[in-house]
């Protein structure tokens, strides 16, 4: 892994995870209770023996920036070449900000004539999931790959999110849709396909003259899944499907793109289920983050907790009945209210006999005693967002 180094792509708008993107990035959003959403993929680094890592930041990227600085930044030698270095737009071959994952790649060739590695890892930084990235590299030269896809399969409704391959008995990739209307199946499963997990591993040479060539092209919306796997893909470049669910044991098959609310809520309840996909007390491939010095959560007196995440600094007052939920650090639960499967970003406060259900509550929101959310939609509707699925997201700044 030393050949090898890694940009991470944490640029992106995080529109369909609006309002929890804000006023911050959507790799810096929480998860799991003391997490964001960026540990896991920089975890899978370090376990990984990745050392070489640009973070390729854009939009409201301050929090992002801060966390890896207070929680990572001291882990690298950079006495040792190692180095974890968050890149904002340098528009020094575009005077515009990065018009998709592949132009990011392309305004930072200089990074990569700097470095020099053999091959670069593309990740993307608002994915939850682990991967040990010494094995796609395996493949990829077992296979003298000029460039592998980290694939999973989904039930084939569900497809039309992400990028759709076919592939060879071989493996090789013979066709790559973005997104499409109509996904195809696996060949031995007509309810599967095979989608992309946006994880790219390029031979250096490779990748450059592949953005270089996208960047020329006036109609190309300068996207590694729309544009440019397609363009290596029709012009016969090896290109490789890493299937993690055939070459990977089954710690590592879970993987959620939380790219929407509904997805956000979901993968949450997945975490506080008897038996979740992704349990995180795993000690073989610990999570890493930062946490302030919170002291231990308290549950006073008579409250009651039943599957729930509880993070350092949490207090749950009496009478209180917290279920099926997940609290991050610093929340704080008043007597006598009553929570079900709910959310509660960092520094929550709820009021007094409040009611909650199905919610989402964003970081540093108080909220008023005897306060109902989740309980009457219409009404909710006309203060909050509500998904299609019925979750509702009480965002920064929220007047009662």
């Amino acid at each position: 892994m030393e050949g090898t180094l890694a940009m991470i792509l944490a640029g992106g708008v995080g529109e369909r995870l609006y309002p929890l993107t804000k006023v911050k990035a959507k790799p810096a959003v929480p998860f799991g209770g003391i997490y964001r959403i960026i540990d896991f993929t920089l975890s899978n680094c370090l376990h990984s023996g990745i050392r070489r890592i640009f973070v390729l930041t854009q939009h409201k990227s301050l929090p992002l920036d801060r966390h890896i600085w207070l929680g990572w930044n001291s882990l690298f030698r950079t006495e040792l070449g190692e180095f974890l270095t968050t890149v904002p737009p340098q528009q020094r071959l575009v005077r515009e900000w990065y018009r998709g994952t592949a132009d990011a790649v392309f305004q930072n060739i200089d990074l990569l004539s700097h470095e020099r590695p053999k091959f670069v890892l593309i990740l993307a930084g608002d994915h939850v999931y682990r991967m040990d990235y010494r094995a796609m590299l395996n493949f990829h030269m077992s296979k003298n790959s000029e460039v592998t896809i980290a694939c999973t399969t989904v039930p084939i409704e569900n497809a039309k999110r992400f990028g759709v391959m076919e592939v060879d008995k071989n493996d090789r990739i013979v066709g790559f849709e973005e997104k499409p209307a109509n996904p195809k199946p696996l060949p031995d499963d007509p309810h599967q396909s095979l989608i992309s997990m946006g994880i790219y591993l390029f031979k250096t040479d490779v990748l450059v003259k592949a953005v270089i060539q996208d960047a020329k092209q006036t109609e190309s919306d300068h996207d590694f899944g729309k544009n440019v796997i397609p363009s290596l893909v029709q012009q016969g470049a090896r290109v490789f499907a890493f299937n993690i669910r055939k070459e990977l044991p089954t710690l590592f098959h879970y993987w959620q793109d939380i790219g929407t609310i509904d997805s956000y809520f979901n993968a949450h309840m997945d975490l506080v289920s008897p038996n979740p996909s992704f349990p995180l007390h795993d000690d073989n491939w610990a999570i890493r983050t930062y946490l302030p010095p919170f002291p231990p959560a308290i549950i006073k007196g008579d409250a009651v907790t039943k599957c729930c995440l509880i993070s350092p600094g949490c207090v749950i007052e009496e009478g209180a009945v917290v279920e099926n939920s997940i609290l991050s650090p610093g929340v704080r639960i008043a007597k006598g209210a009553n929570l079900r499967n709910c959310i509660l970003l960092h520094r929550v406060q709820i009021g007094a006999y409040s009611k909650l259900e199905n919610v989402i509550v964003d970081e540093n929101v108080a909220i008023p005693e005897g306060e109902q959310i989740g309980i009457d939609l219409e009404r909710d509707r006309r203060r909050f967002m509500v998904t299609e699925h019925g979750i509702v997201v009480v965002p920064v700044g929220v007047a009662f």
